[in-house]
């Protein structure tokens, strides 16, 4: 997450729908069933309040499904329809809600304040869903405030930034063939490559006078036909949680609980997830636990006391982002959070959170300087409050949901922070590796002729890849803020730039670990990313952003076939190097293998504009090998070098290897054999199976 300051708009929220949110931009009118939810489902009349179990699961952190009483509820009370209204503001001297229903009168519905945990409640008769609403609160020192529902399901469209009552009772799931087949999966063992997405510029209504934005229902039925098409198997969504500020990319959260109204209502949001499901097609949202913005109507000050973030501000501020840290010590806070992870996967069947900032919140003093930081009770920079919540919180959502995935954005070297919580370690499905990453970019910026020197950048990971279980990311952060596109970091002529970007993903496809691709580099957009736009679709008419994404489809298709690319990433006996060490030609050559040894597949990569006619690779055992990539074919782009299709080993040592296989290496090129399961014979030497 790139950091960004925001000051959010103050205003109190208009009393009406704007044009923008109930047909200029297709958004379905709040609490309208769309045509493909069964409408003669009619929900069960019930009666929401707060009990004393309540009270005392929240107070103790562990009511993980409070925001079933928390926010507001269709609730039905002596034979009349309306919603029930709860807020947590203990130190509140006065709590109404206000909203269209009663002209945004403070005194017209005064809530009650509930036992010693600081819950208000109250139940409003004839409202309905769809309408705007506040919590109007007097803080202990006398002063008003005018604060968004914390746990609302739905919010107005920016710049309001009211609360909105919504009736999510009737949408119908589709997807319990995913969802059963889920929980049998371990995506340690499974394909996983990420299409990262920000869907307000991922693609747009053309010549409309508002953004021109899409609806989650029409995100749906294009996103599911292209990621079918390239073969990506899951979508990561930017910023689904609600935000002020567009430019914040969604990464500060006013809304924990609400899809962001820009794209639709929660039931639209629902249609996308359901649709990816049926369609085989997982779903990750970024979250954002680490911090939230001060805006006057959202988590800051709520009641008048620092209520969500620590009391101190050197524990309580981002001094760089100018944002305020949750208080992990607090149980309350921490069940808003923990709560907030199990509602994504409850209520919207997503498949996994990607946690954002989680070294921000590991170190007590990271982007600070001394003396805007306090050291722990060890005199230490570990929040300990924050490892306690992860594990918590991991262990909760991963035993909750099985299969479902919970992804580390940490950037240090923090121990462990995928072991497991019954070792001391956090508890993570996956890290991104942020390592990986950098190298990676800095290595391939490089003008071939000083790669040689640089060797080892592309070695590294392998070194420390049994550490952690890992996901290779090159997300929207690398392609930003004057980075350059993937394809304009790429040093040489324009051919050059393809050549060496379809080198570049090449080894990270058969590179140990799962994939993520922000959107755009898969057809090697030009311009760096602007959630200002959408993308630069148009370059599709040109042969060479054509072939480019012919070229990355045909990597997804690889990498979903051969298991060897993705069942052992963590495992030493799922890579193999053949030669790491040909420093002076900057090649890179290893071997991928599954659990048990069949369909492996030995690659070569070529980071110079060298050709070589007659290179010989080390390969373990005899027999022929047939050719899974050649990234230099004419219908990617390249100049057509002629690779054959099957070539038998040679037997002589080679790479340390005991047979070798010849072929010609283009440049900038890689070249993937698979092993020819009927000709390996059974008498492998023990010591290289061992190896292997």
């Amino acid at each position: 997450m790139e950091k960004v300051k925001v000051t959010g708009d103050k205003t109190l929220g208009s009393a009406a729908l704007s044009k923008n949110e109930v047909g200029t931009n297709s958004q379905a009118a709040p609490g309208k069933m769309a045509e493909s939810v069964a409408k003669e489902v009619i929900p069960a009349k019930e009666t929401v309040f707060i009990s004393k179990d309540d009270q005392y699961y929240f107070g103790h952190g562990v009511h993980y499904e409070i925001y079933r009483k928390l926010g507001a509820h269709p609730s039905t009370e002596n034979g009349q329809d309306g919603f029930f209204f709860a807020v947590w503001a203990p130190n509140a001297r006065y709590v109404s809600v206000v909203g269209e229903f009663n002209e945004w009168d403070k005194d017209r519905n005064p809530m009650k304040k509930t036992g010693e945990i600081g819950f208000w409640e109250l139940f409003i008769p004839n409202v309905v869903s769809g309408q705007l609403y506040k919590f109007y609160i007097v803080k202990s020192d006398g002063n008003i405030v005018y604060k968004a529902d914390p746990f609302a399901s739905f919010c107005e469209l920016r710049p309001g930034n009211a609360s909105r009552t919504f009736d999510g009772r009737y949408f119908v799931w589709k997807d319990e063939d995913w969802m059963q087949s889920r929980q049998k999966k371990d995506m340690h063992k499974e394909p996983l490559a990420i299409y990262e997405v920000h869907l307000g510029s991922w693609m747009r209504h053309p010549n409309r006078p508002d953004e021109g934005f899409y609806n989650y229902r029409e995100f749906a039925d294009r996103l599911v036909d292209y990621l079918k098409n390239m073969k990506f198997n899951f979508v990561e969504l930017m910023g689904i949680a609600e935000h002020p500020f567009d430019g914040s990319w969604g990464y500060q959260v006013t809304g924990y609980y609400a899809p962001t109204s820009r794209y639709g209502n929660p039931d639209d949001f629902r249609y996308l997830v359901d649709l990816l499901h049926r369609n085989k097609i997982g779903v990750i949202l970024d979250w954002v636990p680490a911090h939230f913005p001060r805006d006057e109507h959202g988590l800051a000050m709520f009641d008048g006391t620092p209520l969500y973030e620590y009391a101190d501000p050197r524990k309580g501020e981002h001094p760089d982002w100018g944002t305020k840290i949750f208080d992990y010590g607090k149980s309350e806070v921490k069940n808003f959070l923990i709560g907030n992870a199990i509602y994504w996967m409850q209520e919207f069947h997503v498949d996994g959170l990607r946690v954002d900032a989680v070294a921000s919140m590991l170190y007590l003093d990271y982007g600070k300087q001394n003396g805007q930081w306090v050291p722990n009770k060890y005199g230490g920079n570990k929040n300990l409050e924050a490892i306690e919540f992860f594990k918590h919180l991991n262990s909760v959502v991963l035993g909750r949901f099985h299969g479902a995935m919970m992804i580390a954005e940490e950037s240090t070297a923090w121990p462990m922070v995928t072991g497991d919580v019954e070792d001391d370690g956090l508890g993570f499905s996956f890290k991104w590796n942020m390592g990986w990453m950098h190298d990676f970019c800095d290595y391939m910026k490089l003008d071939p002729y000083f790669r040689k020197d640089n060797h080892y950048k592309m070695t590294f990971a392998m070194s420390y890849n049994s550490s952690e279980k890992y996901i290779l990311v090159l997300s929207h952060d690398e392609v930003v803020h004057l980075k350059c596109s993937m394809l304009n970091k790429m040093p040489g002529s324009i051919e050059q730039k393809y050549a060496n970007l379809r080198a570049g993903y090449a080894f990270m496809f058969f590179h140990s670990g799962k994939k993520l691709l922000f959107m755009g580099q898969e057809f090697a957009q030009e311009r760096e990313w602007s959630e200002e736009r959408e993308l630069d679709w148009f370059l599709l008419s040109d042969s060479g952003h054509r072939q480019m994404a012919t070229y990355f489809g045909t990597l997804l298709d690889i990498y979903n076939e051969y298991s060897a690319l993705w069942e052992c990433d963590s495992e030493d006996k799922g890579f193999k190097w053949i030669n790491a060490d040909d420093t002076n030609k900057s090649l890179y050559s290893f071997i991928r293998r599954n659990s048990d040894g069949k369909d492996s597949i030995a690659i070569v990569v070529n980071f110079t504009p060298v050709q070589h006619d007659d290179y010989r690779m080390g390969v373990p055992k005899a027999g022929n090998y047939t050719l899974v990539l050649n990234s230099d074919e004419t219908r990617y782009g390249g100049t057509g070098c002629e690779v054959p299709e099957i070539v038998k080993a040679k037997k002589g040592e080679w790479d340390n290897m005991p047979y070798s296989i010849g072929f010609t290496l283009p440049p900038f090129g890689a070249v993937a054999y698979k092993f020819d399961e009927d000709t390996l014979p059974d008498s492998l030497d023990s010591k290289l199976k061992k190896d292997l």
